[in-house]
């Protein structure tokens, strides 16, 4: 799918990379799939990077859209709570300028969870970027809570961007430098 070539069927709202400006690309704009991963699509355009999320997919074409979505809905409907689950929800979240999941990027420096009474759970999570400033982190981060939340055992969840330690590219895991190809 990366490199695919897509035109536009409908106004498409997106997310501009690294500045995380919210804004609309219209009907009949030419975009080039860059990655589709964890429920989301990173385009290139000729002004930039955008991240269209899996309820805009639908302006990408019915083939984009049908891996979106099955991404999207990928976690696991097990009422069952474990932390791993939490972990593995997170393993959707991806970078949208690396195809490497924030897991292995080595972004999450806490995940603990409280468990209500009710058979349900609060999640907490500290996590980092990879660069400060960066225009993303609130996406990121919102995409993180909305997967730990779509766990049915899980009754809310928390992602605070922390900055110490500082990340650095040592942090990424044995899976992600695999993948980036640096090992």
């Amino acid at each position: 799918m990366n490199g695919l070539e897509v035109t536009l069927l409908s106004d498409c709202e997106a997310t501009r990379i690294p500045s995380g400006e919210e804004v609309t690309l219209p009907v009949g704009f030419p975009v080039v799939v860059t990655q589709a991963l964890g429920g989301s699509v990173t385009v290139r355009a000729d002004n930039g990077l955008f991240r269209i999320a899996a309820e805009s997919a639908d302006a990408l074409g019915p083939e984009v859209a049908a891996k979106v979505k099955a991404d999207a809905e990928s976690i696991s409907a097990d009422s069952t709570f474990s932390e791993e689950r939490v972990w593995d929800a997170l393993r959707q979240c991806f970078d949208p300028e690396i195809p490497i999941n924030i897991v292995d990027l080595g972004l999450i420096y806490d995940l603990s969870s409280e468990a209500l009474g009710n058979g349900r759970h609060k999640v907490s999570v500290k996590m980092t970027l990879t660069a400060t400033g960066c225009g993303m982190g609130p996406t990121i981060a919102a995409d993180a809570k909305s997967k730990i939340e779509a766990l049915p055992s899980v009754d809310s969840a928390e992602v605070d961007i922390v900055w110490d330690p500082q990340w650095t590219p040592h942090m990424i895991s044995p899976e992600g430098r695999r993948i980036m190809g640096l090992e």
